[in-house]
This record gives structure tokens, C-alpha cells and sequence, in this order.
């Protein structure tokens, strides 16, 4: 027999004796059992911002319950009311973003639901921790029977569940040292890395990659370079290939940096991206730099125009082109300039016809520039124009072709006369 009982079993013998008498303390034997478990992964990797989802359950039971109508069964001593749960992080690498939660009653059989933001720390050591989890409710301690009315006795209190949660190893990447080469607005450079493995994980088939950053104008055109082991630690040099949109400025923009590789389990994954910034140089670009030029109405001029190279990098065997339409014709419409670096100019010759019918004005003739860049890509410059004035000679003696004829006539035959005069005079 459980002498706990033995009031209670005395109790029933007195209200069987005097069913009468409804005065004295009515128990009710049970109280709340908590307990608490993570729904879900209880892994985490450092530096990671999850969501930890707890899961409250009661499986505390009522004993023993009287039977007697003075005594409501509203209220059951093993409901855990008013419960209030919140996390804790104290000597731990995690950090508890979410205040403590209310969730109301758990009866008994039931459970409830916690969810808290939580982060680990980058610097997070492998291991298993536990994270106290502090749940405070008021349960029915017991009910007492006063006649008419019923007195119900809560108490309060707290108790401390343990989560056990583990930070896995991982890859970290830091970029210890970056630099570019020929990175330019609408070009392709090269971006030079220094990788440092600054997590606790031995990487295996690891490759380093990069990619946009969001909008970034820096795309990657060659952005995976096999790396091999990587283990804790180590560094290693790596080298992409990145190009800029056409609609860049010269300023820094952003660039993501990670590790594909085999983790401790052999599962293939990726490291958290590091974001990083590159510099991008000025756009290559070109102007014309030469006055207007004066041609004449139905006349073949050599047509001179001087480029300057107004970007930020050299270009390599520029060739300049003219697009001669009607007035214009020319069976030379290339020049070759040569390399040219930023500031420095080149001087091209065109042969241009001037149809006789056209007209006295200014003209624009397009022009562009094909180059090679630093990586040796084709290149071709965006389209400039020539100024050129179309004039008419006016007309002369000097500059009539019958009187130029006439005159040329006269001087052979003077030539023949004095050499035939000389010969006889012999």
C-alpha cells in the first residue's frame, strides 16, 4: 500500500460516513512533466543564422482525481498553465536573437511549439553543446472545498530542459591578399587571390570559385580554378578571369568568393561566399583630336585625321576606318596606328574622292577604331566623326586643266626647238 494515500483513502471514508458535510481539502494527485526536443536538424555550421524549432511536450498525469460533485474537474493538476519558454546561450557560441515566448496552456498528453532566431559564431569550435531552455508555468497544487466555494491552490514555477545541439567543422575562405589585371569598363582582366582556409574543416576535390554579386557589373568568364586539399589553415594562390558590363564606371564593385568541396562526411558542399571588392579602370576610348579638314569638289585628297587614345589602358595594333558615303568614295578607307597607350596620339591618311555634285558644307564621316586589349581581344571602338568642309575651287589659269594643257604643250615644244637649234649649231 502507498502510505502517500492514506489521507485521501481517510477522506473518502469520512465523506461516505457524512455525505452531508461538504467542508475540507479536496486533492487532486498529478502535476505537469516537461520536456523538450529539437524538430528537425540539431546541426549547425559555424557562422550560420537559423531557426531553432522546439518542441514543449507535457506527459505529466493525474494520480488520483475524487469523485464528488463539490469538486469541479475545470483545472487538472497536470496542465501546465501560463507557460512561458525562452533560450539561453550563456558559455556557448551561439547567440539567442528571440526574446522568451509565451504559449499559453499545455494539458497533459499535449505540446507546444518555440521558434527562436539563432546565430553561431564564425569563430565556433567543433563540438556538442547544450543550451538551457527555461520554462516558467503555474500548475494546480491542489483544490480546496469550502461549501459553496471552491479554492484552487497554484503554484509557480520554473524549470530548466537541456537542448543539446552540435557545430559541425567547416571551410571558411578569407581572401588574404587580391588583385587585377587589365580591368577595365567593357573589357576582360584577370583577378589574382590569395585563399586562406580559416575554418576546421580538411576539404577534399576543392575548387575555388567566383560569381556576381547581385547586380555587380563584374561577371566571371573563367571563374573556377581546381584547388585540390585544402585543409585548415593552408593558403593557395588562384587566378579568374572576369569581365565588365559596357555600362560600369570606374569605381569598386562586388564579387563573391567560395569553395565547392567534399566535407568530413565526403558530402559535396559549398562554403559560405566572402564578398570582396575589385577595382575597375576607366573605359578604353578614343577621339578625334585633328581640326576640321578642307577638301575640294571633285578632287582626290589625302584625307588626315590624328586619334587620341582618351582611356585608361593601351591598346595594341589599332587600326583606324573610315565609313566614306556619298559625296565621299575611297578605295583607302584603313590606317594602321599601331599601340597606343592612354594620352597618346596617331596620325591616319585616308584617299578620298569628292563627287563634283556635291554639296558646299560641313560633312561628318563615321570613323572607328579596332584594337586588341591587354588579353588580346578584338576590340572595336565606339563610332566618331571626322569634321570635313567641301569646298570649290575657284577657277584660275593656273587651275584650268585647258590652260595647264596649252602650257604644257608650249614647253615641250620650246624644249624640242632649242634642242633640235643646239644640234645643228654642232
Amino acid at each position: 500500500m502507498r502510505w502517500q494515500y492514506l489521507p485521501v483513502l481517510m477522506l473518502l471514508l469520512a465523506l461516505l460516513a457524512a455525505p452531508g458535510a461538504a467542508q475540507g481539502v479536496k486533492y487532486l494527485y498529478g502535476s505537469p512533466e516537461l520536456s523538450a526536443t529539437i524538430s528537425g536538424s540539431n546541426q549547425f555550421a559555424p557562422g550560420a543564422d537559423t531557426q531553432l524549432v522546439v518542441i514543449i511536450s507535457n506527459s505529466g498525469l493525474n494520480d488520483i482525481k475524487i469523485a464528488t460533485p463539490s469538486v469541479p474537474a475545470d483545472d487538472l493538476p497536470n496542465t501546465a498553465k501560463l507557460v512561458t519558454a525562452g533560450l539561453k546561450s550563456a558559455d556557448t557560441p551561439f547567440t539567442v536573437k528571440t526574446d522568451p515566448q509565451f504559449l499559453s496552456d499545455i494539458r497533459g498528453g499535449a505540446a507546444a511549439t518555440a521558434t527562436f532566431n539563432v546565430k553561431v559564431a564564425d569563430s565556433a569550435e567543433p563540438g556538442t553543446y547544450t543550451l538551457p531552455l527555461e520554462v516558467t508555468y503555474t500548475y494546480l497544487q491542489d483544490a480546496e472545498d469550502l461549501g459553496d466555494l471552491l479554492r484552487n491552490n497554484y503554484q509557480k514555477k520554473t524549470v530548466t530542459l537541456p537542448l543539446t545541439v552540435r557545430v559541425t567543422p567547416d571551410l571558411r575562405v578569407e581572401v588574404l591578399d587580391v588583385r587585377s589585371e587589365s580591368l577595365n569598363v567593357g573589357t576582360e582582366g584577370y583577378v589574382y587571390m590569395t585563399l586562406k582556409n580559416v575554418g576546421h574543416d580538411t576539404a577534399n576535390k576543392a575548387i575555388a570559385m567566383v560569381t556576381r554579386s547581385g547586380a555587380s557589373p563584374l561577371i566571371p568568364t573563367d571563374g573556377n580554378a581546381y584547388v585540390g586539399t585544402f585543409g585548415p589553415g593552408e593558403t593557395v594562390d588562384v587566378k579568374f578571369k572576369v569581365s565588365v558590363a559596357d555600362t560600369a564606371e570606374p569605381q569598386s564593385y562586388p564579387m563573391d568568393v567560395a569553395v565547392t568541396y567534399e566535407d568530413y562526411e565526403g558530402k559535396t558542399v559549398t562554403s559560405r561566399p566572402a564578398t570582396i571588392g575589385l577595382p575597375v579602370g576607366g573605359k578604353i576610348a578614343f577621339e578625334v583630336v585633328s581640326p576640321p579638314s578642307t577638301l575640294y569638289l571633285g578632287q582626290k585628297s589625302i584625307l588626315e585625321v590624328v586619334y587620341k587614345n582618351s582611356g585608361a589602358a593601351t591598346v595594341y595594333n589599332a587600326q583606324a576606318r573610315i565609313s566614306a558615303v556619298d559625296p565621299f568614295t575611297s578605295s583607302d578607307d584603313t590606317a594602321f596606328l599601331g599601340d597606343l597607350a592612354p594620352g597618346e596620339t596617331a596620325t591616319a591618311r585616308f584617299e578620298v574622292n569628292v563627287d563634283n555634285d556635291g554639296t558646299e558644307k560641313e560633312y561628318g564621316i563615321d570613323s572607328e577604331i579596332r584594337y586588341r586589349d591587354d588579353l588580346d581581344n578584338s576590340k572595336i571602338s565606339d563610332t566618331m566623326k571626322v569634321q570635313v568642309a567641301l569646298e570649290r575651287r575657284q577657277g584660275t589659269l593656273f587651275t584650268n586643266p585647258v590652260f595647264l594643257i596649252a602650257v604644257l604643250a608650249v614647253i615641250i615644244g620650246a624644249g624640242y626647238y632649242i634642242f633640235v637649234y643646239r644640234k645643228k649649231q654642232r
